[in-house]
């Protein structure tokens, strides 16, 4: 068993069905995201493993042990919260022997464990500061020294990068994967943020209503999304999707017929609905003089590359080009894509099925 293993884990408030029977498990060591909605049980799940909640149903093994029925005190976690958490009257190195404090740890160890974390995220010089002198990056820091003082067998983040600025979330977004790589404390990050999943994580947990969509490592949960919800939510801009139909074992969206490739013309021929939806990443897109044509109708320059909106016989594609794109709004364009990078959904269940 890993470091962390969930079992068959449900949660229902009254008559509501929050979770509804989660298995997951991840290695020691390992970085694990839960990503999702607003409403999709990562945090009610997080809770759980905290114990700060209980299931209704399944168990939570740490390190091999179950702790379903343990106080979330003898669960050996430390956890960071959005809302930081910090006690406004105590100084920085106040806040972060606080825990060890209460757990009777020697006034040595205490004094040793907290220069120990501020060598380490670089807050030495905040020591003898208060919480309200501190910027909110300085704050995050402070909290994150503050469970790492303990050396827990496992490190829990509830969306803790929300309250940051768009810079400084990236800033501590590398600061933290920094960490982990240093500590290696095996860790669970709940996010709704699918940049900060892709950037974070070894294994992603994409949740919707209570259930775990996929689950696998960021390039299984890009490159090959179970579902359609896991490919449009996962990405951005979101992939394409394209209305189609089976025709044999050829492929038409709005009279048009779409290139295949042999497994997807296999996958097809296997299929038992006609009606299907293909998916289309935008950066598999790519202008050129012959092709799907369509007309510019929205160009998004970022500096480093450039989001086009062309409209064409088969709906709005949005293309992800690098650089700065020279056509205009309102021009003709042509669009072309490689038919292996074409994910194919069942228009009905939404699960893969090429």
């Amino acid at each position: 068993m890993g470091a962390l293993a969930i079992r068959q884990v449900r949660k229902a408030y009254g008559g509501a069905q929050v979770l509804k029977g989660i298995d997951l498990e991840i290695e020691a060591g390992g970085f694990l995201i839960l990503v999702g909605p607003s409403g999709c049980g990562k945090s009610t799940l997080l809770s759980i493993i905290a114990g700060l909640d209980a299931p209704s149903a399944g168990s939570v093994h740490i390190g091999g042990r179950d702790v379903t029925a343990l106080a979330s005190k003898d669960r050996d976690i430390a956890m960071v919260f959005q809302s930081y958490a910090l006690y406004p009257n105590m100084t920085v190195a106040q806040n972060i022997a606080f825990a060890l404090e209460m757990r009777k740890v020697p006034r040595p160890a205490r004094e040793a464990a907290v220069q120990r974390v501020a060598q380490m995220l670089q807050i030495g010089h905040l020591l003898g500061r208060k919480p309200g002198q501190l910027s909110g990056g300085q704050r995050q820091r402070v909290a994150m020294g503050r469970a790492l003082a303990r050396e827990p067998r496992l490190f829990l983040f509830d969306e803790p990068l929300s309250n940051l600025d768009a810079k400084l979330r990236v800033e501590m977004r590398a600061e933290i994967k920094q960490l982990h790589q240093r500590t290696r404390i095996t860790t669970v990050y709940v996010t709704h943020d699918q940049v900060e999943a892709m950037t974070l994580g070894d294994r992603i947990a994409v949740m919707k209503d209570g259930l775990v969509q996929q689950f696998g490592t960021p390039a299984e949960i890009y490159g090959r999304p179970a579902n359609r919800f896991v490919a449009e939510f996962i990405g951005s801009p979101a992939m394409n999707m394209v209305p189609a139909e089976r025709q044999g074992q050829a492929l038409v969206a709005q009279g048009q017929a779409l290139e295949t490739v042999p497994a997807q013309r296999a996958a097809l021929s296997a299929q038992g609905s006609d009606r299907l939806v293909c998916g289309l990443r935008p950066e598999s897109l790519s202008f050129a003089d012959a092709g799907l044509p369509g007309r510019l109708s929205l160009v998004e320059p970022t500096g480093p590359e450039t989001y086009a909106s062309v409209d064409t016989a088969i709906g709005r594609l949005v293309a992800r080009v690098p650089g700065l794109l020279q056509a205009r709004e309102g021009e003709s364009v042509h669009l072309r894509w490689d038919a292996a990078d074409m994910h194919l959904f069942d228009a009905i269940s939404g699960v893969r099925v090429g």
